[in-house]
């Protein structure tokens, strides 16, 4: 076995992957040019790939080499076009390549795999494979099924895995049918489910902060926690994606993935051991705990709402049902808040509100933990106003960090308490972005921030039954909306409200 070699970048330690090829199905589509190529670009202009790798894009698309490095370079261009350096450019670009299949054809993959074994040929260190699909889930099944078939999918002597964009699966059917023709083809150890949103350092340092840090971890519970708000919201629309979103909705696009991830950090057991296996086993105990969603009563726990025309920047923007490739009628929710409880030893009776939506008044994505007020203030008879309990809030976007809430004394004779925030910020230190990271945790074969088969469909059985409800019983007349620019629907602000909280301002 090869030694593991690492290097340092501004006192973080990154380590180097083996030698590899990478297959990227969809080469031809927007993901490749947008993320994939970028990121890989920038890994290798930092040193932290090796230096013997290939990129093999395919697609339907008929092109030669030429033209595929010209698209990738005008796409650089305009993803990076403070850090595009043409000297950088040509010696990455002789490393891409290109390839035209049929993803229907059995045939199309006994020349890819001759592709594949004349590219080894020629740089003797590659031994290893990576299939990239950032195609549209709608061809998923078939390629996976190819590359077993044709035997692209064995491991011979080196490593093969497969890198599967989300949505995972459609509704808990079709999720169990993708992982049944996954484990077809591959072993699970060489699958990676993707939701960039795990690969954020952010998010990644949640665990690092709850289990490292002393002062956190007792006070992490139903005795000291009075309810915990997660909230990933936005100010776009649905732009370019109006096909896909009217089928899936915010329940599919945001609260399966990126949102129950988030509820699966913040709320699961520290494992024995901080390895990939142990902490993934520990998030899908936290689904299993998950009290079932009241299908009689839904109103009580969830509310969801479509944007409508208004203000964004002090521009202005048509509503959802005038985005291109909308129904005049639809109403599929564009925002939804979801009360949820987890039946378990730590977080009984605790409630976790859980929100996201499109065209809101910020972008912002955070964890808020709201401890619980004090058993008695001794101060109360001195204070005109109530004390706010102390607040821990984990800030994943845009203004990356970490800020803790308590009250202390202002100075003067007069007993006078006001909140203080302590705030610590990502910005001033180095990190990977999320595609940055996922591409060196796959060539590594490190799972941690990928998604397991049974994490994926236990997050389905909560979500699917709401979503046949709500399907059944949807109302085109009475569907409520919101404004774009604003916190979202006024029936939101009562989720919280009936319980005697609030959420935190966007």
């Amino acid at each position: 076995m090869n030694d593991v070699e690492y290097r340092m970048i501004e006192n973080c330690e990154i380590e180097i992957p083996p030698p590899f090829c990478l297959v990227i199905f969809g080469a031809s589509g927007d993901l490749t040019g947008r993320k994939i190529i970028p990121s890989l670009y920038k890994l290798d202009r930092d040193k932290l790939l090796s230096d013997q790798f290939l990129v093999l894009g395919v697609a339907r698309t008929e092109m030669a080499d030429a033209d595929f490095r010209d698209q990738m370079k005008d796409s650089l261009k305009e993803a990076l076009p403070e850090n595009f350096v043409e000297k950088t450019w040509k010696e990455f670009s002789q490393k891409l390549h290109y390839m035209s299949i049929d993803y229907d054809d059995p045939r199309s993959y006994t020349a890819l795999k001759g592709k594949i074994i004349s590219i080894k040929e020629k740089y003797e260190d590659i031994r290893n494979c990576v299939f990239y699909l950032a195609i549209t889930p709608k061809v998923y099944e078939t390629i996976i099924s190819n590359l077993g078939s044709s035997g692209l999918a064995s491991e011979d002597e080196g490593f093969t895995h497969i890198v599967v964009e989300k949505p995972i699966g459609w509704d808990l059917e079709s999720a169990r049918r993708l992982n049944t023709i996954l484990r077809g083809s591959f072993q699970e150890k060489q699958v990676f489910r993707m939701d960039h949103y795990l690969a954020k350092e952010t998010v990644q340092n949640i665990l690092m902060f709850r289990f490292a840090n002393s002062i956190f971890e007792p006070l992490w519970n139903r005795r000291y926690i009075d309810h915990v708000q997660i909230t990933v919201t936005e100010t776009l629309g649905v732009g370019h994606r109006g096909g896909y979103y009217d089928k899936a909705g915010v329940i599919r696009d945001m609260f399966q993935n990126h949102i129950f991830q988030l509820l699966a950090l913040t709320a699961m057991e520290p494992p024995a051991l901080f390895e990939a296996e142990r902490v993934r086993d520990e998030k899908v105990k936290v689904f299993r705990s998950v009290r079932p969603f009241p299908l009689d009563r839904l109103k009580d726990v969830l509310v969801l709402g479509q944007y409508g025309k208004g203000r964004i920047a002090e521009k202005e923007v048509v509503g959802y049902r005038e985005e291109p490739k909308i129904p005049g009628d639809s109403v599929t929710p564009t925002y939804a808040a979801l009360k949820v409880f987890i039946d378990n030893w730590r977080w009984n009776g605790v409630p976790f509100y859980l929100r996201s939506g499109k065209r809101l008044k910020k972008k912002k994505s955070e964890i808020s933990i709201h401890y619980r007020h004090v058993p008695h203030l001794m101060f109360a008879h001195a204070m005109a106003e109530d004390i706010e309990p102390n607040t821990l809030v984990l800030r994943i976007q845009p203004d990356e960090g970490i800020d803790l809430n308590f009250q202390a004394k202002t100075p003067g004779s007069r007993v006078c308490l006001n909140p203080v925030a302590m705030d610590f910020a990502y910005q001033r230190i180095f990190s990977l972005t999320a595609y940055e990271r996922i591409l060196l945790d796959c060539m590594r074969g490190d799972q941690m921030l990928f998604v397991r088969d049974d994490g994926v469909e236990q997050a389905w059985s909560l979500l699917t039954p709401v979503l046949e409800k709500l399907e059944k019983d949807k109302d085109v007349k009475n569907f409520p909306k919101y404004e774009a620019g604003s916190d979202g629907p006024e029936e939101a602000e009562l989720l919280p409200k009936k319980d005697g909280r609030e959420w935190r301002p966007l």
